[in-house]
């Protein structure tokens, strides 16, 4: 086996581009696509560095994307090793980003020296579009370059996107598609007063309370073959000065919806507000759109996706749309078709992130695979 994606997954991860920050991750992949015949333009917007490079002219076009940057660490002391020091134990590869997702970013640019190598004429184009900013407010990251792409009328026809999408074994999960995101922060207004006088005040959490719990009651929708029923869940609630004598003045809760296909953001704000109105609540509420849902159905990514990783490693991949938002959400719209295929999460966001050496390599033959099915 080599360690060819071992070795730039460790030369990535040993740089702390923790968001917005690059650090210069871009850049060594950008070097190394250059002597592929990319054509590579960085695209910085405010505090985000974006990287677009493109292998040929021609549809259709493959794109692996991405990001460089990871969260923060965390608790040092909690760390087995120092988290930009990557470190191999018992043959798994220790560092943050590991798996989230600087290993997939070594596989993708490893499986496509390897494709090009042995296809340098093959059909379309290959791309890359990596950000600094999917774990950050994602404002200046891929919708920034999406818009750019877009006003250019630079298409994809496929996105590959390598979040760590796998459970157990690499390959197990697929995300074809994404439930959509809504957050809601809501402020209720009362009057602040004595708790020995409730007749001089008026207390917004009792106010509130029957429209919380109905909202929280709703079927909203049953979702569909691909996505489970829309989800309302209550993030935060903060009410009161912290005094036990003291009626608060404002209650402000934070909400959000994950919602599938059967229903649209407007819906559900109409909804909301309908409810509100009639528990006749005195309030104001901010929305946020977070990301539409999108869905990839059977076609020749997922079937390209399907048939390398069961070539590759034996498993019968499982498409699925749960788990939370990624940056799929932003290259959907244009028409193309999105999957993520990653190695396993279960250590993403967490101290000690880690992911096995021998998934590295598959997940880049996996990706390799797929390159042949669809531009050979």
């Amino acid at each position: 086996m080599t360690n060819e994606v071992l070795a730039l997954a460790v030369d990535l991860i040993s740089r702390p581009s923790v968001t917005p920050l690059d650090e210069g991750c871009q850049q060594l992949m950008a070097e190394r696509l250059e002597k592929l015949g990319f054509n590579c333009e960085s695209m910085v917007f405010e505090d985000t560095t974006n990287l677009w490079a493109r292998r040929g002219t021609e549809a259709p076009v493959f794109c692996f994307a991405g990001h460089t940057d990871v969260v923060p660490t965390g608790d040092l002391n909690r760390w087995h090793t120092p988290p930009f020091t990557p470190t191999v134990i018992d043959g798994y590869l220790h560092g943050r980003g590991a798996a989230d997702m600087k290993g997939s970013l070594a596989a993708m640019v490893i499986a496509t020296e390897r494709f090009v190598a042995e296809h340098p004429d093959h059909k379309g184009s290959i791309a890359f579009l990596i950000t600094s900013d999917e774990e950050g407010p994602f404002i200046n990251g891929t919708t920034r370059v999406i818009d750019t792409l877009e006003a250019r009328n630079e298409k994809m026809t496929w996105a590959l996107v390598g979040e760590p999408s796998s459970t157990h074994k690499l390959g197990d999960i697929v995300k074809n598609g994404r439930r959509g995101s809504l957050t809601g922060n809501l402020t209720v207004k009362g009057i602040q007063g004595h708790v020995a006088y409730p007749h001089l005040a008026d207390n917004p959490v009792h106010k509130a309370a029957p429209a919380l719990a109905e909202l929280a009651a709703t079927t909203w929708d049953n979702g569909n073959a691909f996505f489970p029923p829309t989800s309302f869940q209550i993030a935060n609630i903060n009410g009161g000065t912290g005094a036990s004598n003291v009626i608060p003045g404002e209650l402000e809760v934070m909400f959000n919806f994950r919602y599938s296909t059967e229903v649209t953001a407007e819906v559900l704000i109409s909804k909301v507000e309908h409810i509100l109105d009639t528990h006749g609540l005195d309030y104001d509420i901010n929305w946020i759109f977070n990301g539409l849902p999108f869905l990839t159905g059977d076609g020749p990514l997922l079937d390209a996706t399907r048939d390398a990783i069961f070539e590759t490693t034996g498993i019968t991949t499982d498409a699925q749309t749960s788990g939370g938002t990624s940056d799929g959400r932003f290259i959907a719209p244009t028409g193309a078709q999105v999957i993520e295929l990653g190695p396993v999460n279960a250590t993403i966001h967490k101290v000690n992130e880690c992911v096995s050496v021998t998934d590295l390599e598959l997940l880049a033959q996996c990706y390799q695979r797929i390159l042949e099915k669809l531009l050979c």
